[in-house]
């Protein structure tokens, strides 16, 4: 292992160098050891960790191994599989009540507890990557490094640049995203060390290197669509002294302004992980069993996650409340107009988008935290007015009219507005800054997946006549 490491850290040196030809930062072993000196380094303390975690495992399922986890029935095999507890998923667990927990820690708790940047107050997305590799709070050092690390890994191959540049504008960013990272394979260490022969135990250690380095490189990707689709093309390089959403916002033009940047590491603290039965989660998972190489799993992660149920629904959102707002046109509506536009919205066969949610039975506490964010740095904001109003409208309406178990605001309720106060206005892109998020959550289950020797993932099928003559016997 250690000579991997000290392979992989010359690797690394000699991309930063090719990429800042004129940084005072001589190396990536440099850094490395700047910050090994003093704090284990997230890769060392993993490898503590994985042989206490692998004995755990041996010990539930020869304890618990044989008791039941729930009772299928035959309305969740043709609902989706709602319900259904039937995979490990070790980074967050989603509470219907609570909302989501990661790695036991609340929303609230993680703002409160992960490292901020200087000046700062919203958490670094590389403190809760920490925290959900090792289960761990990092310190502000060992953030730090995480920050200098992925920052020394972010430069993309020439011909993925080439590829992305060669992009139709029209192709939209979640397609130009999915290709980027499947192109991306061509890098796999661990595609590369499977077809050498590596043992099962080593696994774990090849998915780190392509997970560090696929999360390094997508605010490299993301930027260079949003700049060729939106903009000149003209892309700046990766500021090695910035921490991961401020390099992040600097690609996409915006890291003059403070709280946008405050609000990329909320943003991507909060869309990171939504436990594993989402589709973006679930798909990355399901590739992966199948030992395809982080490259190939989470592209096809992100395809799913390109759907307007998922990933896509924060622009539907968007979209809906512009086309209210312009439909009602005056700059102040009253709450009982907007009432009988949501009304003439449901009556009209649609759905209020941005309300519900699959296990939630509460305000998202997603939602929550992006009304605070907004209440402190945006109040007076039309369109965040708008939303405050169908806040206190929608639910109401909901649970009148009796369809939904749900009648609450999830995150893609408000993620847009947001984004959009800030002048990042190209709805199309949104989905491509959550894949961003997404990938810190799914990675970091995929390294443990590997770690754990999780297996092929092949759940029995059944057709309707199946079900039929399975219950045939029982009702005569």
């Amino acid at each position: 292992m250690a000579s991997l490491r000290t392979q992989r850290m010359y690797q690394l040196a000699g991309a930063l160098s090719r990429q800042q030809p004129t940084s005072s930062l001589a190396s990536v072993w440099a850094v490395s050891k700047r910050f090994k000196s003093t704090a284990p380094s997230l890769k060392d303390r993993l490898s503590e960790l994985i042989p206490e975690k692998q004995a755990e495992v041996k010990a539930v399922r020869k304890e618990l191994g044989s008791e039941s986890l729930g009772a299928v029935t035959v309305d969740m095999a043709y609902g989706g599989m709602r319900g259904i507890k039937g995979m490990v998923w070790e980074g967050s667990v989603l509470d219907a009540d609570e909302g989501i927990r990661f790695r036991g820690k609340t929303i609230p708790e993680c703002q409160k507890l992960l490292p901020s940047a200087e000046g700062g107050s919203e958490p670094l997305p590389e403190g809760l990557f920490w925290l959900l590799v090792t289960g761990e709070v990092p310190t502000a050092e060992q953030v730090k490094g995480i920050s200098a690390e992925w920052a020394a890994r972010a430069t993309i191959p020439s011909f993925v640049e080439e590829l992305l540049d060669r992009c139709p504008s029209t192709l939209h960013p979640m397609s130009q995203f999915s290709l980027a990272v499947t192109a991306l394979q061509h890098e796999s260490s661990f595609a590369k060390a499977y077809q050498q022969g590596i043992s099962k135990n080593q696994y774990w250690e090849y998915v780190y290197e392509d997970s560090m380095d696929l999360i390094a490189k997508l605010p490299n990707i993301a930027g260079r669509i949003y700049r060729n689709v939106y903009k000149d093309g003209k892309l700046p390089a990766i500021d090695p002294n910035l921490d991961y959403s401020a390099n992040l916002a600097h690609l996409l033009g915006f890291g003059d302004k403070k709280d946008f940047v405050e609000l990329m590491r909320l943003y991507l603290t909060i869309h990171s992980d939504h436990e594993g039965g989402n589709v973006s989660a679930h798909t990355t998972h399901l590739v992966g069993s199948a030992l395809s190489d982080p490259y190939l799993s989470f592209a096809a992660g992100l395809n799913g996650l390109a759907g307007p149920l998922h990933g896509l629904a924060n622009q539907e959102v968007l979209r809906w409340i512009t086309k209210m707002r312009d439909n009602l046109g005056a700059a102040e509506v009253s709450d009982e107009t907007i009432k009988d536009y949501v009304w003439s919205t449901l009556k009209s066969g649609q759905v209020i988008p941005g309300y519900g949610h699959a296990v939630l039975r509460k305000t998202d506490p997603r939602y929550s935290c992006q009304r605070e964010f907004a209440l402190k740095h945006l109040p007076t904001d039309p369109m965040f007015k708008l939303v405050s109003q169908l806040y206190n409208i929608v639910p109401g309406v909901l649970t009148e009219q009796g369809k939904t178990k749900n009648p609450w605001p999830n995150v893609d309720a408000h993620s847009g507005v947001l984004l959009q106060h800030y002048g990042l206005v190209e709805q199309d892109f949104y989905t491509v800054l959550f894949g961003v998020s997404r990938g810190l959550g799914v990675l970091s289950q995929l390294i443990w997946d590997r770690a754990l020797g999780m297996p092929l993932e092949r759940p029995k099928s059944l057709s309707t006549e199946a079900i039929k003559k399975m219950f045939a016997n029982k009702k005569n």
